[in-house]
């Protein structure tokens, strides 16, 4: 099986990634939803009676506030996610199209490189927020991901290599 161009693996993959960000999309929007419901039920805690919930109208009123921030983190962090979606339906397109060594994509690799380290000190800044404002209920340490951060030096080389293969490119265009 082919791995670029039309009906080959990048192409398979491209479809998925489009569903993949169609599918985050409809989360980014339920967050938002379900923060603006958090919002309102904290403001107005008589609206809580109507609805039949086993917790009372002040506890859930009093973790209003917890659960707009705990949504407002997962929504910058899907938010995230979908940019890095977005980008990489954008490559995969370069790639079913057989020009891999797009220079868009050099751009598009740092820009995911740059995402992801920003989504894992997000998770740094959201557990030390959770430490400092709800003491005792955060006793998970935060750890240090190898992971993720390697992931993000494996996507700057990529950015490196791309961009290799776009001016070796040029060159050879050039070139009579």
């Amino acid at each position: 099986m082919r791995a670029l161009g039309p009906g080959s693996v990048s192409s398979f993959l491209k479809t998925i990634l489009d569903v993949v960000f169609f599918a985050l999309w409809a989360g980014v929007v339920l967050v938002g939803v379900l923060m603006l419901l958090a919002l309102l039920l904290s403001f107005n805690p008589e609206l809580i009676d109507s609805i039949s919930i086993r917790a009372g109208a002040a506890e859930i009123a009093n973790l209003g506030p917890v659960m707009v921030g705990g949504l407002a983190a997962a929504a910058l962090y899907m938010t995230g996610v979908l940019f890095i979606v977005d980008r990489l339906r954008r490559i995969f397109m370069t790639l079913t199209a057989g020009d891999p060594f797009h220079p868009d994509n050099v751009r598009r690799l740092r820009v995911i490189g740059l995402i992801l380290a920003g989504l894992e000190l997000l998770r740094y800044a959201v557990w030390a927020v959770g430490a400092w404002l709800l003491p005792g209920a955060n006793e998970v340490e935060p750890n240090f991901s190898l992971t993720a951060w390697f992931s993000v030096l494996v996507v700057f080389v990529l950015a490196e290599v791309f961009r290799e293969g776009a001016r070796l490119r040029r060159e050879a265009e050039l070139t009579i």
